[in-house]
């Protein structure tokens, strides 16, 4: 049987949109032998076995511009490939330190697969320390994996590679999303709470360009009777709290998964309001069109966030960082429920019939089968 050496930076039990994707390729990709190297928090070496799956976990010793740095890497991965000899390495990108250590590790026979979740957003000298890495990787590699065809076009690092790019977009684990035994009474508990008064959500971590500063600005726009609900946690949660001056408003932190899935399932909109392609996908978004959320999103050149949610058919879209565009949109959705309906049928149609994890498994599968 054939391997896939899978290169991410964490992996599960750690949490996040790109361990998540690592995860359910790692466990779906069931015609190949598939094992992971990736860094632990704790810095100590583990090897696990997660549902079949081998995880080789690499301590870290620093952290240089947000970045693992990892002494023993290097020789970790060439025991592994020695081991292993995979056929392919799929690194998930950004992780730039690391690809000149694969590079190294494989030889030229070991075909090497960049799964591009995001351009490296950092400029000025921090880019062109990173930026000769990036572009050996670029170079080396044999395939290169866009998670939308909207990203492709406006990313400078791709744009010389463009005949290696393929499209496989995220997906998210809909059994996480499904109402379990007792949700029901979580949920009513929730509306109760807030007055069953129509919930407007949101979720991210709080970030600049997750935009939550126009939500906020939005509300005041806002006609219609209803409340926020801002969810997550982040570097900006004083200053978007310092802003926040409305009783429509609520800052309910981080919320357990279980918790999650129930304010999901007890909002009507999901307001997504980020506001650059740092964005690039937005998996909390077809997380929230899943579980019946009608999205209100910016138009974001280079994201796939518009691909994600079509304008006017699966939500509503509006001029960037136009907050009474935003609110008008929110106000449209709360006021009419026939269209509020059709949108609700069409969001989860389309994440239903493009942006499950298996949808996402069968597309890579077929992805190696080509290669």
């Amino acid at each position: 049987m054939r391997t896939i050496l899978h290169i991410s930076k964490y992996y599960y039990p750690d949490l996040g949109g790109i361990e998540t994707v690592a995860m359910y390729l790692a466990e779906g990709l069931t015609d190949y032998r598939n094992i992971v190297i990736c860094f632990s928090k704790d810095n100590r070496y583990h090897e696990d076995e997660i549902k079949g799956i081998k995880v080789y976990r690499v301590p870290v010793n620093f952290s240089f511009m947000s970045q693992d740095v990892a002494f023993s890497y290097y020789s970790i991965l060439k025991r592994l490939v020695k081991e292993y000899k995979p056929f392919t390495v799929h690194v998930h990108c950004p992780n730039p330190f690391v690809y000149p250590l694969v590079i190294r590790a494989i030889g030229q026979d070991t075909k090497m697969v960049l799964h591009w979740h995001s351009d490296i957003l950092a400029k000025g000298l921090m880019y062109q320390i990173i930026k000769p890495f990036e572009s050996q990787a670029l170079k080396r590699s044999n395939l290169i994996i866009s998670t939308s065809p909207n990203y492709i076009p406006f990313s400078r690092p791709l744009t010389k590679y463009k005949s290696k790019v393929k499209v496989a977009q995220n997906g998210l684990i809909t059994s996480h999303f499904d109402l379990q035994p007792r949700d029901e009474q979580r949920i009513e508990e929730i509306k109760n709470l807030y007055q069953n008064k129509k919930i407007v959500f949101f979720v991210g971590r709080h970030v600049p360009y997750k935009g939550i500063d126009y939500l906020i600005n939005a509300e005041k726009f806002i006609k219609e009777d209803c409340v926020i609900l801002i969810a997550g946690q982040g570097p900006a949660d004083k200053q978007l709290q310092k802003i926040s001056h409305s009783s429509k408003l609520k800052f309910i932190g981080r919320p357990s998964d279980q918790d999650l899935r129930c304010y999901l399932h007890a909002a009507h909109i999901f307001a997504f309001p980020s506001v650059t392609k740092a964005e690039a996908f937005g998996i909390a978004l077809a997380e929230a069109m899943y579980c019946k959320n009608v999205p209100v999103t910016f138009t974001i050149e280079g994201s796939g966030v518009n691909w994600v949610s079509i304008k006017d058919k699966t939500g509503k879209q509006v001029p960037l960082k136009d907050v009474r565009m935003f609110a008008a949109a929110i106000d449209k959705l709360l006021a009419d429920q026939q269209l509020y309906d059709k949108y609700v049928k069409e969001a989860y149609k389309r994440v239903v019939e493009n942006f499950t994890e298996q949808k996402a498994v069968n597309i890579m599968a077929d992805i190696y089968k080509d290669l």
